[in-house]
């Protein structure tokens, strides 16, 4: 069997996995947003904590309590790094240097899971399974929560009121992540991923030394890793390290869990807005886009040019024998598409067109199918902007869902889209224009500006891969990717919640003739067509300098 049928054949049947999957899931966090009942351990959570799951929110209220736990957050983990070598299980490994920790832990409370460092070198058990894999639930839980608000914003009327955050939190948590994650790891592990709090312990000889390894609960922190779209890796390998991917099955079942929720959550906005088809149009919407990249990626490295490329059967350099690049392709474009950042090659070493296609993945808005919660509601602010582009064309106020798109609602939903853009190209052409920053490139010419570029775009967009090759473990981008990585975050989450706060207020629109049906084929195309269009116009110049004449000139 060829490696571009294996490759199909492995794409056939994700997609049939993500197909089984959709409607029980989707209906089953429907029912979860929607319950009213709470069990007891929820209840302890509430009571120890102090909240009232009954009592609604309005949006700034919400938003408060979304600000307020990301905070409380950074400082913990930032403070469980500083004292790190004076907890047990640090494996003897010291504290880890201010710049570094208020990185690592706006990294990993921003969904983002951007790594400057050794993890099997500088983590010990409590900082890895105490700290990083805590926040990859909770980080996720709040980006689903955020989202769940908007929905909201759009299936309510006359009333402010979003919910209550404590609870879509705490059961985004746990009735949802963690029965999938305990299914997941147990999976992991029997496809061979370890789990364990073994020492650092030698394990043979290597170039005339020894070879040191450390052990973890590593599996059950690549379950969440993987399905709540955080990304950091136990090793630094990330997903390429055969203990945390073992196996072409195991790399299969992780891109499954990447796209698993964010793709089901299209299922859940349906049901909760009262119109399955709306959520099919949005589904239909983001399947276009992954798939579309998705091949385009397999044909860009599977294509044959010169002798070792023939030899290989394609750009083979900087990707596991084990996963091929099929395995390669698929998982590299479903991690920059979401807002995962796990790697299981160095997208470095992809073609000039290949690492050009994993960072448009990540300047679209990682909305295709995106994070978990934040592609969702990246994609209903993306809708939100083709009903208006549409409503002009025809003279129409626009409206989606009933609501009035007016004034405010286009106005939150332009700043929304303008955020992240400001800090990749703001950062990005500052640390070009110093003369420090840029001795962190490995490489010069367009692939050493592709390599800040990412950078930026990975942190601001809350994904978390790296390009390879840079250096960022220096003050200057522990710092400013640090600040990224919460802005892009945050901000864009002020923006939705004053706009859910804005639809909910409204008086629902009837139906008339002259309505945009926005649960139609034509709609999603659209959709697809504003989407390229503005991510177009915003980042081509950039990309024309980076990935794209590296690409021309191979």
């Amino acid at each position: 069997m060829s490696p571009q049928v294996a490759g199909l054949l492995q794409l056939i049947a994700l997609i049939a996995a993500l197909a089984l999957a959709y409607r029980p899931l989707g209906d089953y966090m429907a029912r979860v947003y929607s319950s009213e009942k709470n069990y007891r351990p929820e209840k302890w959570i509430y009571k120890a904590i102090g909240a009232n799951p009954a009592a609604e929110m309005r949006w700034p209220a919400y938003l408060r309590g979304v600000l307020a736990f990301s905070a409380v957050s950074v400082l913990f983990l930032y403070l469980m790094q500083r004292v790190q070598g004076s907890l047990p299980g640090s494996l003897g490994f010291s504290s880890i240097d201010p710049d570094q920790a208020f990185n690592t832990a706006a990294s990993f409370v921003a969904n983002t899971n951007w790594q400057s460092y050794y993890g099997e070198q500088a983590m010990g058990h409590v900082v890895q399974t105490g700290g990083l894999a805590v926040q990859n639930f909770l980080s996720a839980a709040v980006g689903m929560a955020v989202a769940v608000a908007l929905v909201r914003g759009f299936a309510r009327s006359r009333t402010g009121e979003l919910g209550n955050f404590w609870a879509d939190l705490v059961r985004g948590t746990v009735r949802i992540l963690i029965p999938i994650s305990v299914i997941g790891a147990i999976v992991l592990v029997a496809c061979g991923a370890i789990q364990n709090f073994s020492g650092i312990h030698q394990v043979g000889q290597f170039m005339g030394g020894t070879q040191e390894w450390n052990g973890g609960g590593v599996a059950s922190q690549e379950v969440i890793k993987e399905l709540g779209t955080n990304g950091g890796g136990y090793f630094n390998a990330n997903s390429a390290h055969p203990f945390e991917n073992p196996n072409p099955l195991s790399n299969l079942f992780e891109i499954f869990l990447i796209l698993l929720i964010p793709f089901a959550l299209t299922r859940t906005f349906g049901r909760m807005v009262g119109s399955l088809k709306q959520g099919y149009a949005i589904l239909g919407a983001m399947a276009v886009i992954w798939i579309g990249f998705t091949a385009l990626m397999m044909w860009t490295e599977f294509a044959h040019r010169g002798p070792a490329f023939e030899i290989a059967g394609g750009a083979m350099e900087g990707k596991e024998t084990r996963f091929g690049i099929a395995g390669s392709s698929m998982f590299a474009v479903a991690t920059t598409l979401t807002s995962t950042g796990a790697v299981n090659s160095f997208h470095s070493s992809y073609t000039g067109f290949g690492g050009g296609i994993t960072m448009l993945g990540m300047q679209l808005g990682e909305i295709a199918p995106g994070g978990v919660g934040s592609g969702l509601y990246g994609m209903l602010i993306m809708a939100i902007i083709a009903v208006f582009i549409a409503g002009l064309m025809v003279g129409r106020t626009p409206e989606y869902l009933g609501k009035k798109i007016g004034t405010r609602q286009i106005k939150l939903a332009a700043c929304y889209i303008l955020v992240t853009p400001a800090l990749v190209l703001g950062f990005t052409a500052v640390a070009m224009a110093l003369p420090t920053p840029a001795d962190s490139m490995t490489n010069s010419g367009a692939h050493g500006f592709s390599e800040i570029l990412y950078a930026y775009t990975s942190g601001a967009n809350n994904n978390g891969s790296a390009f390879a090759g840079l250096n960022a473990d220096t003050q200057w981008f522990n710092t400013t990717i640090g600040i990224a990585m919460l802005l892009g975050r945050f901000l864009p989450m002020v923006f939705v919640l004053a706009l859910a706060g804005s639809l909910a207020e409204q008086k629902p629109v009837p139906e008339t003739a002259g309505t945009l049906r926005t649960d139609k084929p034509l709609y999603a195309g659209l959709l697809v067509g504003t989407i390229l269009i503005i991510t177009g116009l915003t980042y081509f110049p950039a990309l024309a300098l980076g990935p794209l004449a590296e690409g021309l000139a191979s």
